[in-house]
């Protein structure tokens, strides 16, 4: 099973008023694995726009497991799970440069027409692409 991987330098703008990583810098870097996972695929948000669709994320959810400071390197692991006809669940792994996982998050995304919004089932030559980055998973746990 494939996986698209990134990584990400932590700047001084990034960092909270609790001297770590802001919560909404995760959702950036969620944000950046979907769109590489889209261009590993071949549908590119251009492309899907040229077709008159858009991926859009329907919900997301973070189990943050440790703090990331200024200095640290992220690495983003993405995949998919729970693929379905219409919409589709993105994993996500994040680690830090000692390999110790910070995060894990979920995506449910679809993607709409762009003239009225409505969800578009993506034919049978686009699901294929998505195949090799398909896992199932158990679902993210908050203990």
């Amino acid at each position: 099973m494939a996986r698209v991987c990134c990584e990400f330098d932590v700047y001084t703008f990034q960092i909270d008023f609790a001297r770590h990583v802001s919560n909404i810098v995760y959702i950036q870097w969620l944000e950046i694995g979907r769109l590489k996972l889209l261009e590993e695929v071949g549908l590119p948000v251009g492309k899907a726009a040229e077709r008159g669709i858009t991926p859009i994320v329907a919900a997301t959810s973070i189990v943050y497991q440790r703090p990331v400071h200024l200095g640290d390197r992220i690495r983003l692991e993405a995949w998919l799970g729970d693929f379905g006809k219409a919409s589709a669940m993105v994993h996500y792994q994040l680690t830090n440069q000692l390999g110790e996982q910070v995060a894990e998050a979920t995506q449910r995304g679809l993607f709409v027409r762009i003239a009225d919004g409505r969800p578009v089932r993506l034919g049978e030559e686009d699901r294929l692409r998505f195949v090799p980055y398909v896992e199932r998973r158990a679902p993210v746990r908050i203990d």
